[in-house]
């Protein structure tokens, strides 16, 4: 295919949001952040710049409070001095020609003491998920979290619509909540990490009902059209995260009531672990998509193992709107001009995926400077 007539390189409007294409750039933790007030810095500002010519970019997870955190030297969006340097992230993208959504972010019971002054994370229920976290001194075993009253859930919603409050005054096109893996909103929705028995837990209505108490207080200060999910039955099948016989049910009743609020899409992840003989063995490869374009009615991007063939395919197939990609965008600054161009894709280096500085961060070249260098 010529660039003129892959679907990838199409452009596409998301609601009211127009994208020069529909490659997306995936939420990707760099731990970058190096300083002790969580603020992005100089090399945010280049590396974020640097891929402005995807369609949307999606900023790596941040903290929407600090009893959110629970990744090493990941920015927040809790403090006014955070929402300033956010706010030269932004403009830099937007010289660029780029459209920035900001992933709010929650750990729940994945956090660890280290990141809390001591104390427990909290989390649905009290319930270890059998996980470990990466803290500054490697990753270590998650402990049994501290269940959260009501009060704490009242508190916690209000964090994340003041977050995305956060996130338009530092000049974010619009919001993703991050609702999959193995984090706080999918602690609600797993019925093995929530055993309330209020209003929170017990049926998959109750367990949702944190998502959507989160959504419409997000919407009282986004608009909805520039908010979207991260969310789906994929996890990451470790520890308390393994798909039950519920999984695809609880996923159909989720995705389905996205669609009362008009939202900018859902990230769907493909499956990240091998789903033979599971419950949701028959969602294999592109069946993900393909079950959930007739439930979701909104924009759908697909995640999780696309490279440029498939991206094109799943387009072509309309069984998503748009296609995010993590890796190759690391590597690949200018992802889009290569597929344009059938270029070679420079590789990453996984080792240096989260590190301190330039170096596998900012440093890998756009094709033409790279072809100058030979």
């Amino acid at each position: 295919m010529t660039s003129s007539t892959q679907p990838l390189l199409q452009p596409y409007r998301m609601l009211d949001l127009p994208l020069a294409n529909r490659m997306v750039m995936a939420p990707l933790t760099r731990t970058r952040a190096r300083n002790r007030d969580l603020l992005p810095g100089d090399l945010h500002t280049e590396y974020y710049a640097q891929r402005a010519s995807a369609g949307l970019i999606i900023s790596e997870g941040v903290w929407i409070s600090r009893d959110a955190i629970g990744w090493h030297d990941v920015p927040g969006l809790f403090t006014d001095e955070q929402v300033a340097h956010w706010k030269r992230v932004t403009d830099a993208v937007h010289r660029a020609g780029g459209v920035i959504f900001a992933q709010l972010w929650h750990t729940g019971s994945a956090s660890h003491p280290d990141f809390l002054d001591g104390r427990p994370p909290l989390a649905p229920s009290a319930v270890n998920p059998g996980l470990r976290a990466p803290t500054s001194e490697g990753r270590k075993h998650t402990v049994e979290p501290l269940a959260m009253s009501e009060v704490d859930v009242r508190q916690t919603v209000a964090d994340f619509a003041t977050a995305a409050r956060n996130a338009m005054r530092a000049g974010f096109d619009g919001v993703q909540l991050q609702a999959g893996f193995n984090y706080l909103i999918s602690q609600f929705l797993n019925p093995r990490t929530n055993l309330r028995a209020d209003r929170y837990g017990g049926s998959i209505e109750n367990r949702a009902r944190f998502l959507f108490e989160i959504i419409e207080a997000v919407g009282d200060y986004v608009d909805l059209r520039r908010v979207g999910v991260k969310a789906g039955p994929a996890w990451s099948e470790t520890g308390a995260f393994v798909s039950g016989s519920e999984a695809l049910a609880d996923s159909e009743y989720v995705l389905s009531r996205l669609n009362d609020y008009g939202l900018s899409h859902l990230l769907l992840m493909g499956m990240m672990a091998d789903p033979a003989g599971g419950p949701l063995a028959d969602l294999a490869g592109d069946e993900m998509f393909r079950h959930f374009r007739k439930l979701y009615q909104g924009t759908i991007i697909a995640n999780v193992g696309f490279d440029q063939d498939r991206g094109n395919m799943i387009l072509a197939d309309d069984l998503a709107d748009l296609v995010a990609y993590g890796q190759a965008f690391i590597a690949n600054p200018d992802l889009p001009a290569r597929f344009a161009t059938h270029a070679p894709l420079t590789e990453p280096k996984p080792h240096l995926f989260y590190g301190p500085d330039a170096v596998g961060y900012t440093d890998y070249l756009p094709l033409q400077r790279a072809n100058q260098g030979r």
